[in-house]
């Protein structure tokens, strides 16, 4: 089965729980900001959180499999490479993607710790994360099956990877069969804040000489330019990508290329129960638009369709027919 989208980044089981903003406080988490630890100190919050609440479930995560994900429910081919660990998680994670129609490989698999991520969401919907990357952050080349790429329309890398040198170069490697390939684009997520104020060089490195797209919400694009503006955020983007795609929660999403800029309003949102993922879903989505032809404009409206839909329920994905009736509704407009 040949591949359109081929992803690269950290595999993490996420868990999330819901909790008051005072639990925050007490823990000494950054409200919003992904937060790195060792294996003691992730035992230690899930403890704590277990004490605090129930977990509302688990399910395979990171940043790029949830945009790899998206994709899928769409109706797109999808291969993610990742590393696992050789345990109950790390079976758990492959199976999961695999159900959700995304390709996996069994190189990806390792001795090792499976990474897990703990996703404390508050009541305004923000979320908090507590990452232990566990086996993921030796990921490397060598747990990378490249065959899939030869069919791929695009290379997406997680920005969550520039913590890794063996996973940066991973990525160098991918990127320089993609750059070979005529009909393949690369496409990057800035993947948050976190990864701005402490990975900048990692970014700047997995970014290399430049990208045919790159996402990140609006603090991202601001931070990682040092503008104060969005449109001063913007023309400096493009010097990095051919096409930048700026999500603005609220205010929807703006796309720039050349010295064309795109507004995609914002839609409704009754209620905004869990912002994690959104931005995820958001990138594998606006891809799978790219991948079916549409309009800039359409892709961004399909985009901020699933975003807006997701952060108005609590988990990181839709249910798989919510996809196709959004996707339908997008394609009859």
């Amino acid at each position: 089965m040949s591949v359109e989208l081929y992803g690269i980044g950290n595999a993490l089981v996420d868990q999330e729980y819901s909790i008051q903003d005072d639990f925050l406080t007490k823990v000494g988490l950054t409200k919003g900001m992904m937060h790195l630890a060792d294996q003691d100190a992730q035992q230690n919050l899930t403890n704590a959180l277990n004490a605090y609440t129930s977990s509302a479930g688990q399910v395979s995560g990171g940043s790029g499999a949830n945009s790899i994900y998206a994709f899928s429910a769409l109706g797109g081919q999808a291969f993610y490479a990742c590393r696992v660990g050789h345990d109950d998680l790390g079976k758990f994670y492959l199976k999961d993607l695999a159900a959700g129609a995304v390709q996996v490989s069994s190189i990806s698999e390792g001795l090792g710790t499976t990474g897990t991520c703990l996703v404390m969401v508050t009541p305004d919907g923000e979320r908090t994360m507590h990452t232990y990357l566990g086996i993921t952050t030796d990921l490397s080349i060598d747990q990378v099956d490249l065959a899939p790429l030869q069919t791929a329309k695009f290379l997406y890398i997680e920005g969550y990877l520039a913590t890794s040198q063996t996973a940066r170069d991973a990525v160098r490697t991918a990127r320089a069969q993609a750059s070979q390939q005529e009909n393949t684009k690369i496409a990057i997520s800035l993947s948050d804040p976190a990864m701005v104020q402490y990975a900048r060089e990692g970014l700047v490195d997995l970014i290399g000489e430049g990208v045919d797209i790159l996402f990140c919400n609006e603090q991202e694009a601001l931070m990682f330019t040092g503008e104060t503006t969005v449109e001063g955020a913007l023309t400096a983007l493009k010097q990095q990508s051919k096409l930048v795609v700026v999500t603005r929660g609220a205010n929807g999403a703006v796309i720039g290329y050349d010295e064309v800029r795109i507004d995609v309003p914002p839609q409704v949102v009754p209620q905004v129960l869990d912002t994690n993922g959104a931005g995820d879903a958001f990138a594998g989505s606006f891809l799978f638009g790219l991948s079916c032809g549409l309009p800039l404009g359409d892709c961004g409206y399909l985009a901020t369709a699933i975003a807006s839909t997701l952060v108005g329920q609590f988990g990181a994905r839709l249910h798989r027919e919510q996809y196709a009736e959004i996707l339908a509704k997008t394609l009859k407009n």
